[in-house]
């Protein structure tokens, strides 16, 4: 057993996903102390308490510093092939993400390289980026396929997806985007490569998921709800399909207009829609009348040099779910820090520290289905623990730029982080 100790503020989030103007109670205890044995934690109480219980308990002194559950990053596409950097170069001269994918680039310039790439270049790529997103604090991200739009290239991201959660330390949930864009052999052909969606890669992928990982949860099904993407009516029979089939759903809406894919995630029972920039605010009543999760993603505006990011205070005035998700992407917005995306949230978004935090952590679990395993710092939770090294939470989202991380627990394992 290993007991943390002289801990200035233990931010517990004990209590569940927060809704609306509830998102923010970081239950913080001062002069803390947190009892670990292997994977989960089996004491929470003040530093002179435990230390008197437990006097045989191996010490971690945390010299005074905030002790915080790990970011949980509900929403990535962690898993590509090469790089978009003249297409960032082309934004700044004046072109649109849409006119860049119209003309060819955007996801399918990375749908090239992906399908190029081997597995073992996949996987030695994104653990890069993987190893990146874990130093800066994050200790449970969903990853997405999304840029083969084929069987067997999709296949290839899960097997990568697979063995880097092997790997680890990083916990990766993943997510199957077969519908993340219209690939080139079903050009100006969105009913037919939605049929191909039901009726082939579906069941195929089931398939492959049933044979490669019989004890794992079937990963979740996503869809890009957008203009030049999937309608509404392909995305809720890709959606109704895959639901039939027992996977668990996301989807992704309202980036660039408001086509009513929150109301429909609220409606099937989505565990989230993420981006929701254009979102009305009917859609958002309707998602906060659900335990569908509001993801925010704004290092994609932010990436996008544009000036609108998800209606934050309208989502907690309505008794929404609101979590962030760092959208980790080659095309709009390669970070992998979820310390910026507190940064950045704080500034657009007008969110607190404090709302922030719980929207990166307890909240960011509800939205890929984790929230009794991870993201707050209780008895029987996974040990998942930041310590960072500064003495105030509030350093969280004031600074940015810098990794205020010093120590990571992930499942009990200790890691030094610099």
């Amino acid at each position: 057993m290993i007991l943390l100790h002289n801990i200035s503020q233990l931010l517990t989030l004990s209590g569940g996903p927060q809704r609306g103007h509830a998102l923010g109670n970081l239950s913080i205890m001062p002069d803390a102390a947190v009892l670990i044995d292997g994977e989960r934690i089996t004491a929470v109480g003040s530093s002179a308490d435990l230390l008197s219980a437990y006097p045989s308990a191996e010490l971690f002194d945390a010299h005074g510093c905030v002790v915080m559950p790990g970011f949980v990053d509900p929403h990535t596409h962690l898993v590509w092939a090469g790089d978009r950097a003249a297409e960032f170069e082309l934004r700044l001269q004046g072109k649109t993400y849409m006119e860049i994918m119209a003309a060819g680039g955007g996801i399918l310039s990375t749908l090239k390289a992906t399908r190029a790439a081997s597995l073992e270049q996949l996987i030695e790529q994104s653990y890069h980026r993987a190893m990146q997103a874990f130093n800066y604090g994050t200790t449970t991200l969903e990853a997405k396929t999304g840029y083969g739009l084929d069987i067997e290239t999709e296949i290839k991201q899960l097997q990568a997806i697979l063995e880097l959660n092997k790997m680890g330390p990083l916990q990766l949930i993943p997510t199957f985007m077969g519908a993340h864009a219209i690939p080139p052999e079903f050009m100006d052909d969105a009913p037919g490569y939605t049929r191909f969606l039901c009726k082939e890669a579906l069941p195929a992928v089931k398939s492959w998921w049933q044979e490669h990982a019989p004890h794992q949860s079937l990963p979740f099904v996503d869809v890009f709800c957008e203009v030049s993407a999937f309608d509404l009516a392909q995305t809720r029979a890709i959606l109704e399909h895959a639901q039939s089939l027992g996977f668990p759903l996301k989807l992704h809406v309202d980036e660039f207009e408001n086509l009513g894919g929150a109301s429909l995630a609220a409606e099937l029972g989505a565990a989230s829609a993420d981006h929701l920039v254009k979102t009305s605010l009917e859609d958002i009543k309707q998602m906060a009348a659900s335990d569908s999760v509001a993801v925010s993603l704004p290092g994609t505006p932010f990436g996008l040099a544009q000036n609108q990011y998800t209606p934050a205070k309208a989502i907690i005035e309505a008794d929404g779910l609101l979590a962030l998700a760092s959208d980790l992407n080659p095309g709009t917005t390669w970070n992998e820090s979820m310390q910026f995306i507190i940064a950045l949230a704080c500034r657009y978004m007008g969110l607190t520290p404090a709302q922030a935090i719980a929207a990166v952590t307890i909240n960011a679990a509800a939205a890929i289905k984790l929230e009794n395993q991870v993201g707050s710092i209780e008895v029987g939770k996974q040990t998942d623990l930041l310590v960072l090294n500064v003495p105030d939470y509030r350093q969280l989202g004031y600074r940015y730029g810098t990794n205020l991380v010093s120590y990571i627990f992930k499942r009990g394992k200790l890691f030094s982080i610099g």
